[in-house]
């Protein structure tokens, strides 16, 4: 494996970024396009990036979830953006179901992990002489706040804040947003959420809102249950996301990311 250059990838967020899929109808990464770093069960090196994503990065005191990463969003993530950008990808696992906003303020168990995570895919990454061209953050989350009827404006305020004290702390420099899709039965619950995750990009230039087809995946017949996608759902939603990634990037200025 000869690495020069990578772009770097956080993956956060609750149950539709860790993914309820099928891993085996999720798309192959070819060879040299994405790698894994596996904080937790092997640090010393990196992985090619398979399905299910981070499925093993279980960690009792922090993001644990055994068995329930089955099919993700990652992979057809990953070919779309590599395919705009041409930059092998690095990767980290940092997603648990179920997890409200107030779950990842600044100091939890949730946060403190995904920094770690994080903080350490990059010391290798610098050690081993690779240079990382951006370094970022995906966030899907707020779900599990729609249900729990959060203040629209109190999740607004958590998710900012804890969106920019961790690009801060870990050295990122931008967001990419994919947002929320809607409850199958109930298709207004989550509509102030997705509301405010619209606000958040609007007002914040490094949280760039990547795709929005999460919502029309009900009218589609493309969800397993009331919250979660099939897995063509979770490839249809990491190529959007993924293309529109790989666009943005292409559209920066060549010199990387400044910290």
């Amino acid at each position: 494996m000869l690495l020069y250059e990578v772009d770097f990838f956080a993956f956060m967020g609750q149950s539709n970024m860790a993914g309820r899929g099928i891993a085996e109808q999720a798309p192959s990464v070819p060879q040299g396009h994405g790698y894994e770093f596996r904080a937790i069960t092997d640090p010393s090196t990196l992985h090619p990036i398979t399905e299910p994503f981070g499925k093993d990065e279980n960690l009792l005191s922090g993001i644990y979830e055994p068995g329930m990463k089955t099919g993700s969003l990652i992979s057809a993530f990953v070919n779309s953006c590599y395919q705009q950008t041409g930059v092998p990808i690095v990767g980290v696992s940092a997603s648990k179901g179920g997890s409200s906003i107030a779950e990842w303020a600044p100091g939890s168990s949730f946060y403190s992990d995904a920094a770690s995570r994080t903080r350490q895919c990059l010391i290798w990454l610098q050690n081993h002489h690779i240079n990382v061209r951006h370094r970022s953050m995906v966030w899907c989350q707020g779900c599990t706040d729609g249900d729990l009827h959060t203040d629209p404006e109190v999740y607004y305020r958590k998710t900012r804040d804890m969106l920019s004290s961790f690009r801060e702390e870990c050295g990122l420099t931008r967001c990419f947003l994919i947002r929320i899709g809607n409850h199958r039965d109930l298709p207004a619950l989550y509509v102030p959420i997705q509301e405010m995750q619209e606000k958040l990009a609007r007002e914040d230039p490094d949280v760039i809102l990547v795709s929005r087809c999460f919502a029309s995946f009900a009218a589609k017949g493309l969800m397993k249950d009331t919250f979660h996608y099939l897995q063509e759902g979770y490839n249809l939603a990491g190529e959007e996301a993924g293309t529109n990634t790989g666009r943005y990037l292409q559209s920066l200025s060549s010199q990387p990311d400044r910290i």
